[in-house]
């Protein structure tokens, strides 16, 4: 049996990345991108929701985002028995990037931070590729009860023919995306993982397995292209390495990785970080909007700049 290794398991930075190209188009693009469409998003769906505990509001929140996504000229399908929100460009039977956030939140929380960050960047995402070009083959998944065992995303994985599973180049799952601060002796690093994490903690960090490392070091590229100041941080796991740290497999990611399907986990370290983890305190007004929109603007990039590679461009 594998064990976690003895020395530190080695950070790739944004900042030791070389930068790419600047496409004007896309840097225009992402600066279009409003916090204030942040802000309204986490503000629209920071209500208890959790998927038994707070039953209504989480079919509420279903159809808050089906209809959000839908008015952009998505086709929006409520998938399985969880509900898993699924949004394709018209005409997209088998997109070749999933963008992903869960809805739910834990019993009797708001989860402004967890998840709701992450829906907005979703959405902002959503609606900034679908102006950047309508038929763009990206896809994006609002799964349910990831709180309750990642059954939404697990359901979700389960009903992709093989087909389907090997079209899919990455998955790029957010999971608390909007909380920093940047004073010293803010971030910590959980127990057992052998890395080095700066102590303020204002970066976001990515964590990908061996399949999606190429697809995480993309993603460093095109933050020091577009973002050069603003600090991305990934962990790449060596091949077996993901069952020795359960702590890196809490989040949607993971039913990817089990199917084996390249996906990157991007975060804000949840309560590793944010003091408000599954707090009722955990509210719009905790979050730190120029963060969370610097974040979504990465995101942005690195989906236009993967499919633009695709085709050649």
């Amino acid at each position: 049996m594998m064990r976690p290794p003895n020395c530190l398991m080695e950070l790739r930075s944004a900042e030791q990345s070389a930068p790419g190209k600047v496409v004007p188009e896309l840097a225009a693009l992402i600066s279009s991108i409003s916090p204030d469409w942040l802000r309204k998003w986490v503000e629209g769906i920071s209500l208890p929701r959790h998927y038994s505990a707070n039953a209504e509001a989480n079919q509420a929140a279903a159809r808050w985002l089906a209809t959000q996504l839908s008015a952009w000229g998505y086709q929006v399908d409520l998938q399985g028995e969880y509900k898993n929100v699924v949004a394709r460009p018209p005409g997209v039977t088998r997109p070749v990037l999933l963008v992903a956030a869960h809805y739910d939140s834990v019993p009797n929380m708001p989860g402004a931070d967890d998840n709701g960050s992450a829906v907005a960047a979703m959405l902002a995402c959503a609606w900034t590729c679908r102006n950047w070009r309508p038929d763009l083959p990206v896809a994006f998944v609002a799964f349910n009860r990831e709180e309750d065992g990642l059954l939404g995303s697990e359901e979700y994985v389960n009903a992709l023919s093989p087909e389907e599973r090997k079209s899919i180049r990455c998955v790029h799952v957010l999971e608390m995306v909007g909380y920093a601060d940047h004073k010293y002796n803010t971030q910590k690093v959980p127990l057992g993982l052998p890395v080095r994490l700066p102590s303020q903690g204002n970066f976001i960090a990515l964590v990908a397995n061996s399949q999606s490392a190429l697809h995480m070091m993309n993603v460093l590229t095109v933050a020091r292209t577009y973002l050069p100041k603003f600090p991305v941080l990934g962990l790449p796991l060596g091949p077996g390495m993901e069952p020795l740290f359960p702590v890196l497999h809490r989040s949607d990611h993971a039913s990817f990785w089990e199917a084996g399907v390249p996906s990157i986990m991007w975060t804000d370290t949840a309560e590793f970080r944010n003091p408000h983890y599954h707090q009722l305190t955990d509210l719009p007004t905790t979050l730190n909007y120029t963060f969370l929109l610097q974040v979504t603007q990465v995101l942005v990039a690195t989906v236009v700049t993967e499919l633009m590679k695709l085709e050649g461009k």
